[in-house]
């Protein structure tokens, strides 16, 4: 009984440790009168998906990752998760923690999501075997706030450039599925204050923001998709790619043969497993970033 106090109090020691070790920003925003969250964020394992998620979030913020010798790079990554929800390990975090290993400081975005009950996953899962098209109803009203939140990280992070150690041409946005969606918001959407230094779309979700006309000053991307994405979303990342390309911008695109959909930092013996460095070696080749010295 003794023992099992002592590691109680042991674990939550740690969880209060690492809570407070956490470097939270909340973001500014605007409340939408139109849209009601009850009920609170929510952060759980989903047995459905496997995967730590973060649900129902009506207050933008996002987690800073500081590397030890920042380069001056910048990322904001944002989860995806059908903007019910957000993937915020395999597509958040453990993409955060990869980057600041290669100096680059890394910032993990909590976008305003679809509001849900008590489980998110849930609920886009029965949507998308009983009703697709709810779906798309549900996430339409809320997708200009997510993409709203995006643009106001990367103005964030450029004004506090100097505490964050960070170079202001060299702020980047990444995204994936639903992140990737909002990767392109940001892409057709932004100002000359909050306009990304460089777009890596991952298997973005074209089919709820469409492909547009690109800006006369649109920032350099990267797009990464596998062929064999069972929502079908290679045709559109391809059609990204071919627009950038046709408007003469500096662009690039990584297709893998499998990886499927929601690869992220998953392992799955494939190439696409890789897809992180080849992103790395792009930025590097682009002037965007520096390898790590070797001492």
């Amino acid at each position: 009984m003794l023992k099992n106090l002592i590691a109680l109090i042991l674990l939550t020691a740690l969880s209060l440790h690492f809570a407070l070790a956490q470097e939270i920003i909340e973001l500014p925003f605007e409340k939408p009168a139109e849209t009601i969250w009850v009920g609170g964020e929510k952060e759980y394992y989903s047995k459905i998906w496997n995967n730590p998620v973060v649900t129902n979030v009506s207050v933008p913020s996002m987690q800073v990752f500081r590397p030890e010798k920042p380069n001056g790079t910048a990322v904001i990554v944002a989860p995806g998760g059908g903007l019910y929800a957000l993937s915020i390990k395999s597509e958040g975090t453990d993409v955060a923690e990869w980057l600041a290993q290669k100096g680059i400081t890394a910032f993990v975005l909590k976008y305003r999501l679809v509001p849900t009950g008590e489980d998110g996953v849930q609920e886009i899962t029965k949507d998308g075997m009983t009703n697709p098209a709810r779906i798309v109803e549900r996430v339409s009203p809320v997708m200009p706030y997510s993409i709203a939140d995006a643009l106001a990280a990367i103005d964030h992070v450029r004004k506090n450039a100097e505490d964050f150690k960070i170079d202001t041409d060299k702020v980047g946005f990444m995204g994936f599925s639903a992140g990737g969606a909002v990767t392109m918001g940001v892409g057709y959407n932004y100002t000359p204050e909050n306009r990304p230094d460089f777009l890596v779309p991952v298997y973005p979700w074209t089919t709820v923001y469409p492909v547009q006309e690109v800006p006369a000053d649109a920032p350099p991307m990267l797009v990464i998709c596998a062929s064999n994405d069972p929502l079908g979303l290679a045709p559109g990342s391809i059609e990204l790619y071919t627009s950038w390309l046709k408007a003469n911008k500096s662009v690039a695109l990584q297709m893998f043969s499998k990886g499927g959909h929601g690869f992220g930092m998953k392992a799955q013996n494939l190439p696409s497993d890789n897809w992180i460095a080849r992103f790395h070696d792009w930025a590097i080749a682009e002037g965007l970033t520096t390898a790590p010295t070797i001492e």
